[in-house]
């Protein structure tokens, strides 16, 4: 099976697209053949815009109406890395991801940064290609177990826990600086440092930066309730 059969499955015709073809070719598939002209990078920008608002208007629709800071814990619950990976996998999109030979024998198929990566590129693609209906027929099924239950991504939003516990007390504030970027260009490794109050309390690390911060409110957020 093809990603355009597997459209198709799902209720979505696109014969073929070379947007759909980018959003599923990683760095490392491009640099070993030259002629492949576009990776999934620029669709991962556009994807995550999309997803951004698709959240958000289903967040914002839900009955009873739910307060703005629960809807942006919710929605950073399911706008992330954790939740992107996991979605891709049940849908079984995994298979058409275009790896280079050396990051498939390191394990990218399962790296759930690329995972990610490769699911909002793919829904970038898909809004480019055939606009928001068809995105909704992908995403519709698959979201909705996580709008009315959130937990079951499994996620806790440490950054929000964190701003929650500064801004109990008015005379803290919080801050994010990347301390150090290592890596190759196509995966690299973020240490993020999170003050209070320009006192470094944790540092976390992670493929991306959203996450890297993530990992340090969570250190943070041990130290302050010990």
């Amino acid at each position: 099976m093809n990603i355009y059969e597997w459209l198709r499955q799902h209720g979505v015709e696109v014969e073929t697209s070379q947007l759909i073809d980018d959003a599923f070719t990683h760095t490392s598939y491009m640099n070993e053949h030259k002629q492949t002209l576009h990776d999934n990078e620029r669709l991962e920008f556009m994807g995550d815009a999309v997803m951004q608002i698709w959240v958000s208007e289903r967040l914002f629709n839900i009955e009873p109406a739910i307060s703005e800071g629960k809807m942006t814990t919710m929605r950073a619950q399911m706008v992330c890395e954790k939740s992107f990976a996991m979605i891709m996998r049940e849908l079984k999109l995994t298979q058409f991801i275009r790896l280079g030979v050396g990051e498939e024998k390191n394990g990218g198929r399962n790296k759930d940064s690329i995972i990610a990566d490769a699911f909002e590129a793919f829904v970038g693609a898909l809004y480019l290609t055939k606009g928001m209906e068809a995105v909704n027929r992908i995403l519709d099924p698959v979201f909705e177990p996580l709008l009315n239950h959130p937990e079951l991504t499994g996620i806790v939003d440490y950054k929000t826990k964190l701003q929650e516990y500064a801004q109990s007390d008015i005379r803290k504030s919080v801050k994010y600086v990347m301390l150090s970027e290592k890596g190759p260009s196509n995966n690299p490794v973020f240490e993020m440092g999170v003050y209070l109050d320009d006192i470094l309390l944790g540092k976390g690390t992670a493929s991306n930066k959203k996450q890297a911060e993530q990992n340090a409110a969570k250190e943070a957020l041990k130290i302050l309730v010990k």
